[in-house]
């Protein structure tokens, strides 16, 4: 977002940043979940508003902006610690929102389970219109046909073989992660913390763990069939059999929509990240976040930079350009990075400072666009016309 001048806070408490006259930039939609509700920005003219907290107090786990309508619909993932977690979506940019009567996402009463939350909220295909899928703790996949107003568990992945000897992770027992294919709606890939990629090429009437080459240095068998801690996939935009993965130490490519798997994270300063995102329209380009850990989780070498690969991750550098120069302390979690479908791309990360940042020039350079809001736990943004 070159030639950006910093913000002012109106007497309302909506945050202006505003470009310079000669910026002509698409308009954007960014919506930033927080632990404590959700906050909308919309670039017009080339000026940011964000405005907020809708869901006060509710942590907002997940959100999704449905591009297919004439209008976005945004679904959001709340969750109250009075209420309990539910689905809610829009139609008018987040002007009002609608709460269905009842639990959009539910387990069945046979499972014995109940809901924790809502970790990814996944428009399908253009060929499936109101198809939305809903990844949640505990570990389950749900699926709408009615643009995400109700949801049905998808069983063969709740009822996987597999499943009594999947654990949890740190962040709990996840489905976080969905990918479907444009090409073909009955291919489905999710990731499970901490049981690892799943692959279904029949619209989810079974499954099979695809995690062929991805390490698991903390288990025993550090190659096992599944139970990688797998925290982020992202699809490549030209190809759309590629797919880039963030582990639990580790960076992976696949070549095959997950069938194997090869290492790329050699030139990054640390594998360990939990962030990964594709450009929306490049080939090949790919953007992590990359963190210390285990035990002192913070960005790599205590500085903000986002890493870019231009070649599936033959190579990456740093892109620092307008981000904190001094030590930083902002971690960066798996769904608080991504990209809208500009071209150039913008590209968007929030942290657990409560910062978010964007760039509007593929990540060369970048603007603070918010600071002191709640933990960032999810970004997304899309071009809205």
């Amino acid at each position: 977002m070159g030639g950006c001048r910093l913000a002012r806070i109106r007497d309302n408490g909506v945050l202006e940043v505003s470009a310079m006259p000669d910026v002509r930039l698409p308009d954007v939609l960014l919506t930033v979940g927080t632990r404590k509700g959700l906050f909308i920005g919309r670039r017009s003219g080339g000026r940011w508003r964000l405005d907020g907290p809708h869901f006060n107090a509710q942590a907002v786990y997940s959100v999704a902006i449905d591009t297919r309508r004439s209008v976005p619909r945004l679904l959001v993932g709340g969750d109250s610690a009075h209420w309990g977690p539910s689905v809610f979506h829009s139609d008018d940019l987040g002007a009002t929102w609608t709460e269905p009567k009842r639990p959009a996402v539910k387990f069945p009463q046979d499972t014995g389970t109940s809901l924790e939350r809502v970790w990814q909220l996944h428009p399908a295909g253009p060929d499936e219109p109101d198809v939305v899928y809903a990844g949640t703790e505990p570990a389950a996949l749900f699926r709408s046909e009615d643009g995400g107003e109700s949801f049905e568990l998808v069983r063969p992945l709740w009822e996987h073989p597999t499943r009594e000897k999947w654990v949890p992770g740190g962040g709990g027992e996840a489905v976080h992660t969905v990918v479907t294919d444009p090409r073909d709606p009955k291919a489905v890939t999710v990731a499970v913390s901490t049981a690892g990629v799943f692959r279904s090429r029949d619209g989810g009437a079974s499954w099979a763990p695809s995690n062929s080459g991805v390490s698991a240095v903390f288990l025993p068998d550090p190659d096992p069939e599944f139970g990688q801690c797998v925290h982020k996939i992202a699809q490549d935009a030209g190809d759309l059999d590629r797919l880039y993965l963030q582990n639990h130490w580790g960076v992976y490519r696949s070549d095959d929509a997950g069938g194997h798997w090869q290492d790329i994270g050699e030139g990054l300063p640390s594998t360990f990240g939990f962030a990964v995102a594709a450009h929306p329209h490049r080939a090949d380009v790919a953007y992590v976040f990359p963190i210390t850990a285990d035990a002192d989780r913070v960005p790599a070498d205590r500085r903000c930079r986002v890493f870019r690969t231009t070649d599936a991750g033959a190579a990456w550098e740093p892109l620092s350009q307008g981000l904190p120069q001094e030590d930083h302390y902002g971690t960066v979690l798996r769904d608080a990075l991504c990209t809208d479908d500009a071209d150039p791309a913008g590209i968007y990360f929030g942290n657990r400072n409560g910062e978010v940042f964007a760039s509007a020039d593929d990540g060369d350079s970048w603007r603070q666009l918010a600071s002191h809001l709640p933990d960032v736990l999810c970004v997304r943004a899309a071009v809205v016309g």
